[in-house]
């Protein structure tokens, strides 16, 4: 079950390209060797299911996660983000929910902020999809993000000064989880997060039921990325300030991309 994408800055051209494809309806016009200089969010179909795609820049954007705020209080809502960044004249451009978290929106895994560690990372196992293993950590420092395995990471410790943990990987090294089913009835709304190179990130969320598989072969067959992370599901919603979508859910931690 391989989707493996062609290695290197070949690859990554070529990855690039394929996004930039895909971002065509909006009427991009950038060649494989421009940077996507802001979140530039589509709508598209793979398989006759729907998604919202959406590709960062790191070098062109401030991507952060967020989690509880000043008092200690999770923020539950990209509202409530907002709310705090208006403090600083900022505001969000684009954000999901950013992993698993528990009864009392806490993170279940890994959480890194700001540098700073709140949340050790998990490598128990046990029932649930984040323990669907291999698991794995969407980690960034500066215009340099990764996905990594959760073991992997630990042993690795690349430069995190945001990490969120959640499970399972969609893609490593180009392989579909191995325990992913192509016949599986299991669907549900999932959002994910894949990486296109070490600067440019893609978020998808469905927007019609999915099973791991096929959202899966979307990151390998449409976005040809090597790593792609799932982040959750049912819950999942996106918020995109140009395209007036709010997003309205409950969760424990958020990412977004902060306009100041």
């Amino acid at each position: 079950m391989g989707c493996r994408a062609i290695a290197g800055q070949a690859g990554r051209d070529i990855r690039r390209a394929v996004l930039l494809g895909v971002l065509s309806v909006l009427s991009i016009w950038l060649t494989v060797h421009q940077a996507v200089a802001a979140p530039q969010c589509s709508t598209l179909e793979h398989d006759g299911d729907r998604y919202t795609l959406c590709v960062v820049d790191l070098r062109e954007s401030e991507l952060r996660l967020f989690w509880q705020d000043a008092a200690g209080e999770p923020f539950v809502t990209f509202a409530a983000v907002n709310q705090t960044l208006a403090l600083d004249n900022a505001r969000l451009s684009l954000a999901m929910n950013a992993g698993m978290y528990d009864l009392d929106y806490a993170p279940i895994g890994l959480y890194v902020e700001d540098g700073r560690q709140l949340v050790a990372a998990n490598t128990n196992e046990g029932p649930g999809n984040f323990h669907l293993l291999p698991n794995g950590v969407f980690y960034w420092s500066g215009d340099t993000a990764g996905i990594m395995e959760t073991n992997r990471f630990l042993v690795e410790a690349p430069a995190a000064e945001f990490a969120t943990q959640s499970g399972p990987m969609l893609l490593i090294d180009g392989e579909i989880h191995p325990r992913f089913l192509p016949d599986s009835d299991s669907r549900k709304i999932r959002n994910g997060v894949g990486i296109v190179d070490e600067h440019i990130v893609a978020f998808v969320l469905a927007e019609s039921p999915v099973t791991f598989y096929e959202f899966a072969r979307l990151f390998c067959d449409r976005l040809g990325v090597l790593d792609a992370l799932f982040l959750d599901g049912s819950v999942s919603e996106i918020y995109m300030l140009e395209l007036n979508r709010h997003g309205l859910g409950w969760f424990g931690p958020m990412l977004g991309v902060v306009e100041r």
